[in-house]
C-alpha cells in the first residue's frame, strides 16, 4: 500500500462528500504518515512543521484581500456594475448580455494568461479583480463554474506550453531534470511536444464556456462588504485606486513578494486619502476575513505535501511504475502519466513534481524506445497534470478565492470537479497520443 496514493484518495473522498478541505488535508496526512511507517508522533512532528511553508502564501493572499476590499471602497466596483448595466440595455436584451458576458469571460481569461507570462504575477490578481465583478456575474447570471474553469486554464496551459516568466521557469526544470537524468534536449523542442497536451486543455476549455456552463445560474444578490453610504464616489478616490493598483503589481514583480505588493497598494490608498485612516482597520479586517478560508488550506497544503514528501513513498511509487511496467510503450505512458497526476495532487506543485519522476521517467523512457520528444511530452504532461483539480493546488484555491467572496461558490463541487474533468482528462489523452506519435 503506498502512502502517498492512500493520502491522496483519502483527502479527495473526502473532499468530494463536503468535508472541510482543511479537515480532509489533515486527515490524509495523517493517514499517509501513518501508512508510510512514520508513526503518530513523527508524522505530527512533520505535519507541523510543514505548516510554516504556506505561511507566505496565506499571509499575501490576507493582506490582497484587505487591499482588494479597500479597493472596494472607492466605489469601482459599482461604477464597473453601472457601466455594464448600461452595454447591456433592458433585461431580455439577449444580445447585449450575452456580449457582456463575452467580454468579461474574455478579460478574465487575456489577466488568467499573462499573469503566468507577460506580467508574472500569479495570482496576485484575483483578489483584486474578480470580488468586484461579481455584482455583474450575478446580475448577467453568469455561471461562476465557467469563470473558475476560465481561470483556471489561464493559470495552467500558459507556464505548460510557452517559455515565458513561469513558463521559461518550467521548461528549465523540464530540460535541466531530463539531461541530469541522461537525455539532453533543447528549450525549443518542449514548446513544439507539449503543443498537443496543452490542445487538449484548450479543447476542454471550449467544452466547459460553450457547452457544460453556457446556461444562466442564479446567485443570491450578495450583502456587501462595504455598504453604499460610506463609499466615496470621487474621481480623485477612483484615480488612485487605479495608481494603487499599478503600484501594488510593481512592487510585486521588482521585490517579487505579493506581500509587500499588497502593503505598497495599501499605502497608497491610505496616503492619498482614498481611504479613511478611522474606516482602515475594519476594512483590513473585512478582506482578511474574505481571505481567511483560502490561507488555512494553503497553509494545511504545506503541511500535507511535507508528510508525503517525508514518508519517502513519492519515489516510491514511481519507482514502482517503472518495475511494472513491461515493454507495452503505450501502456507504459499511460501509466506515467496517470502517476504523475497522483504525485502533483500529493505534494502539490507541478514544479516540484518534474525532478522527482524525471530521475525514474526518463531511464525508463530511454530503456522502452520514447523518443526525446515523447520523453518530454510524458515528464512535462505527467508534472503539469493534477495541477488544475487539486483541492490544495494554488490554480484552484486562487479562482475559488475570488469567486467565493460571497459565500456563493464551493471550492470543491464548483472549482476542483470542473477543472479537473475538464483539464486533467484531456490533458492525460492526448499527452498519451502526443507520446505515441512522436
Amino acid at each position: 500500500m503506498n502512502a502517498v496514493v492512500i493520502a491522496v484518495l483519502i483527502m479527495l473522498i473526502l473532499s468530494l462528500v463536503r468535508v472541510n478541505v482543511v479537515f480532509a488535508l489533515i486527515t490524509g496526512a495523517l493517514a499517509g504518515g501513518i501508512i508510510g511507517g512514520m508513526g503518530l508522533n513523527e508524522t505530527i512532528t512533520v505535519f507541523s512543521e510543514g505548516l510554516s511553508g504556506g505561511a507566505n502564501i496565506a499571509l499575501s493572499y490576507a493582506l490582497l484581500g484587505g487591499f482588494a476590499v479597500a479597493i472596494s471602497y472607492t466605489g469601482i466596483p459599482n461604477l464597473l456594475v453601472d457601466w455594464v448595466l448600461k452595454v447591456v440595455g433592458k433585461k431580455g436584451d439577449s444580445r447585449k448580455t450575452a456580449l457582456s458576458k463575452a467580454l468579461i469571460v474574455f478579460a478574465i481569461l487575456i489577466m488568467a494568461v499573462f499573469s503566468q507570462n507577460l506580467i508574472p504575477i500569479h495570482i496576485a490578481f484575483i483578489p483584486i479583480l474578480i470580488p468586484p465583478l461579481l455584482k455583474v456575474m450575478t446580475e448577467l447570471e453568469l455561471d461562476r463554474r465557467l469563470i473558475a474553469s476560465v481561470i483556471t486554464f489561464g493559470l495552467t496551459a500558459p507556464y505548460i506550453l510557452l517559455p515565458v516568466g513561469f513558463g521559461l521557469q518550467f521548461h528549465e526544470i523540464i530540460a535541466q531534470n531530463m539531461a541530469s537524468s541522461g537525455m539532453e534536449v533543447g528549450l525549443s523542442d518542449i514548446p513544439k511536444a507539449m503543443l498537443i497536451p496543452v490542445g487538449g486543455m484548450f479543447i476542454g476549455l471550449l467544452i466547459a464556456v460553450f457547452v457544460s456552463y453556457r446556461k444562466p445560474r442564479k446567485y443570491s444578490e450578495a450583502k456587501e462588504v462595504i455598504s453604499e453610504e460610506k463609499m466615496i464616489y470621487n474621481k480623485k478616490a477612483m484615480v488612485f485606486a487605479f495608481i494603487s493598483i499599478i503600484v501594488a503589481l510593481y512592487v510585486q514583480l521588482q521585490l517579487e513578494s505579493m506581500i509587500f505588493g499588497a502593503l505598497a497598494g495599501i499605502a497608497v490608498l491610505y496616503l492619498s486619502g482614498s481611504v479613511k485612516w478611522k474606516e482602515a482597520d475594519g476594512l483590513l479586517n473585512e478582506g482578511m476575513k474574505m481571505m481567511a478560508f483560502i490561507g488555512f488550506v494553503m497553509i494545511t497544503a504545506s503541511g500535507f505535501a511535507e508528510v508525503m514528501t517525508a514518508t519517502g513513498h513519492v519515489e516510491t511509487l514511481v519507482e514502482a511504475t517503472a518495475d511494472a511496467i513491461g515493454g507495452n510503450k503505450a501502456m507504459a505512458a499511460l501509466i506515467m502519466l496517470i502517476v504523475g497526476l497522483l504525485v502533483t495532487m500529493g505534494i502539490g506543485s507541478s514544479f516540484a513534481t518534474i525532478p522527482i519522476i524525471a530521475a525514474i521517467f526518463v531511464p525508463l523512457c530511454m530503456e522502452l524506445g520514447f523518443s526525446p520528444m515523447s520523453t518530454i511530452v510524458i515528464v512535462g504532461t505527467a508534472g503539469a497534470l493534477g495541477d488544475a483539480g487539486s483541492p490544495a493546488s494554488d490554480s484552484t484555491l486562487g479562482p475559488t478565492a475570488g469567486l467565493n467572496a460571497d459565500g456563493q461558490h464551493n471550492h470543491i463541487w464548483d472549482t476542483c470537479v470542473p477543472t479537473f474533468l475538464h483539464y486533467n482528462i484531456p490533458l492525460i489523452l492526448f499527452g498519451w497520443i502526443a507520446a505515441i506519435m512522436f
